[in-house]
């Protein structure tokens, strides 16, 4: 349906905007202590909000913005602050930093508190900042929050807040009931069938086909440079290694050869293993009896059988091994026997055992020399890998001193490669052929976050193959000079202009079909080819076979009235969509057993972020907030690269 529509995903982030991806735990990392300081040129002194008496500077903002990227990279690694901000989610952030200082206030002056115990407790349960141990380190606590770029006392205060609010919020969000009325709507919105036909007005259509001259060009260009931007990349620099390639003498002597064969001697003595079939009776006369019979010419089984017990056949089992299973005398007894012989009646735990031997292996000591070649063998892989550890502990050491990455591969032997620009998804930049090797896959996330020139080991598979990386090059996101992309640019040029007359053109059609011409007819009087597409699609349907990947015009279609006509713009001034909804109609809900009660709770969490919005709106307007969208256009800009 509506092929057309996959146009609207042709951006990189796509329509479906992730701030649902946007649970900003990363404001329990707000922004660091630089307050009076200049961030990314933006004034710290300027404040992009002020709940109650309480300012919130400019320099939350931009960390908190930032976070909430890293967040929304860990779906989409690739993707920039330009694009996140054109998504609308620099607008959330904000919602939820005011939100967040409102609730801390407004608790604090109700008398709320969240005591030092308190949150020293959080702290402790927090994983990111335990040990290898499993135990709370401080040098990792600290070493986390100044990856973030914050104090202590930031963190504390967040926390503070976070508490805070579960005890303002907790006890009304609990346990949230929609009512029934309000339910039984939604649940019926779900039942709704619409008709009506989606048409697309490209901007292609209307587009000039002579190029723009250089100062349009470049005028335009300036203007949408967001349109093009390129996200980070990073070429490495890297050596893979492991214990067979790295040069060490793992050749045993003759005299460790004899001293492991000493330490082993027992294994190389000569040995003996025996199974047997064997049951339990509980006294010595009936098993004397049963062994007369077994060996009268009745066999073990049957005679089992027949007294009323069940045979059953153990494993190989050494001496020691039988008499651990079973009893002391009853593997004397055992190994006394013949194969195929019938084991005097012995008395283990359980009773008195009346056995066959069924099975005797025996093996002939071994002499060094019998063994030699095995045991060569077991100490060169020793051997090496005591080797490798202690290559691996040295390389380490250089690369911890500061010794320069090719310094250390020259000197222990290694071959240094260098990928491609990558992107933070491990795709060569340009090059979709490319396939970067598998051993950088693992530590592509710290290789983003690394300074240049900076090397580090990583171990790729335990304790057999290592690789040492550096960041050779970062290329920023950013916009490239129009001279690189001049063809894109002007493609971009002429879809914008074209995008003016198509509007032009969809705003004709509508009026037309407002004045009650048929769509059609209103379509066909532009004389240009227009892709159309009738609808007749139910809610219900329509949720279950796109998720939360519902086209746009879809998404209008179903909020609009009954016999009206809107527009739509399209993604990338691709064009306008033309919106005509004919009918709504609706099946009782009660013909749906179950859909009442499924869709409430369904809408329960949705009505918990509504109510906790709602309670956040009513403390807002208490304290007193007061925005500062200058300042909070300044931070766009700034994030946005623009300045």
């Amino acid at each position: 349906m509506l092929t057309f529509f996959r146009r609207f995903f042709q951006s990189k982030i796509g329509l479906p905007i992730f701030l649902g991806f946007l649970v900003l735990m990363a404001l329990a990392f707000v922004a660091a202590d630089i307050s009076g300081t200049s961030v990314g040129g933006v004034s710290g002194s300027e404040n992009v909000a002020v709940v109650g008496d309480e300012p919130i500077p400019n320099s939350e903002l931009v960390t908190a913005a930032n976070n909430a990227l890293d967040q929304v990279r860990a779906q989409n690694p690739v993707l920039t602050m330009p694009e996140f901000i054109e998504a609308g989610a620099l607008d959330e952030v904000v919602r939820q930093l005011i939100d967040r200082y409102a609730v801390g206030s407004y608790a604090n002056a109700y008398g709320l508190r969240a005591g030092e115990n308190l949150i020293n407790s959080e702290i402790l349960q927090i994983q990111a900042f335990r040990s290898l141990a499993g135990e709370f380190d401080e040098k990792t606590y600290l070493a986390a929050l100044r990856q973030r770029g914050l104090t202590d006392a930031v963190f504390r205060k967040d926390l503070a807040n976070g508490l805070l609010e579960d005890q303002l919020l907790r006890p009304a969000l609990i346990a949230p009931q929609m009512p029934e009325k309000i339910a039984r709507q939604y649940a019926s919105l779900v039942l709704e069938r619409r008709r009506g036909e989606i048409a697309l007005i490209p901007s292609a259509a209307y587009a000039p086909t002579t190029a723009p001259t250089t100062a349009q060009l470049t005028e335009w260009y300036a203007a949408n440079r967001a349109q093009f931007i390129r996200p980070e990349r990073r070429t490495l620099r890297f050596a893979v290694f492991g214990e067979r390639s790295l040069k060490v003498n793992a050749t045993p002597t003759e005299a460790e050869i004899a001293a492991r064969y000493k330490r082993d001697a027992a294994q190389y003595q000569a040995s003996e293993r025996r199974s047997v079939t064997a049951f339990v009776v509980p006294t010595e006369d009936a098993a004397k009896a049963l062994v007369a019979k077994v060996r009268g010419g009745t066999s073990l089984e049957a005679a089992a059988a027949a007294a009323g017990f069940s045979a059953s056949q153990a494993p190989l089992r050494t001496r020691e091994e039988m008499s651990g299973a079973t009893s002391f005398a009853f593997a004397e007894k055992a190994f006394k026997a013949s194969q195929g012989g019938i084991v005097d009646p012995a008395k283990g735990t359980l009773g008195w055992y009346v056995a066959r031997v069924d099975t005797i292996e025996r093996t002939p000591a071994r002499s060094l020399a019998d063994v030699r070649g095995s045991i060569a063998e077991q100490l060169t892989g020793e051997k090496r890998s005591a080797a490798t550890a202690d290559l691996i502990a040295e390389i380490e050491g250089e690369i911890d001193s500061g010794t320069a990455m090719a310094e250390v591969a020259k000197a222990y032997g290694l071959k240094v490669e260098t990928t491609p620009a990558l992107l933070a998804n491990g795709q060569a930049f340009g090059r979709p052929e490319v396939q970067i090797v598998p051993q950088l896959v693992p530590v592509l996330t710290t290789a983003f976050q690394m300074e240049e020139s900076e090397p580090q080991l990583a171990e790729v598979v335990a304790g057999q193959q290592f690789v040492i990386f550096e960041v050779a090059r970062v290329d920023e996101a950013a916009a490239p000079p129009l001279a690189e992309i001049k063809a894109q640019a002007e493609d971009g040029w002429r879809r914008a202009q074209g995008a003016k007359l198509a509007r032009a053109a969809a705003e004709r059609i509508i009026a037309k079909t407002r004045g009650k011409t048929d769509l059609s007819a209103a379509l066909a009087a532009e004389g240009k080819p227009f892709e159309r597409e009738p609808i007749d699609l139910e809610r219900r349907a329509l949720l279950s076979q796109r998720g939360a990947n519902i086209p746009p015009p879809l998404v209008l279609m179903f909020s609009m009235a009954e016999g009206s006509v809107k527009l739509l713009e399209g993604p990338r001034n691709i064009g306008w969509y033309v919106v005509s909804l004919d009918d709504i109609s609706t099946n009782p809900i009660d013909k749906e057993p179950g859909l009442l009660q499924q869709t409430r709770a369904q809408l329960a969490p949705t009505l918990t972020e509504e109510y906790r919005r709602m309670a956040a709106a009513a403390m807002r307007k208490e304290l007193g907030t007061t925005r500062n969208d200058a300042a909070i256009a300044a931070v766009r800009k700034q994030l946005s690269g623009e300045q």
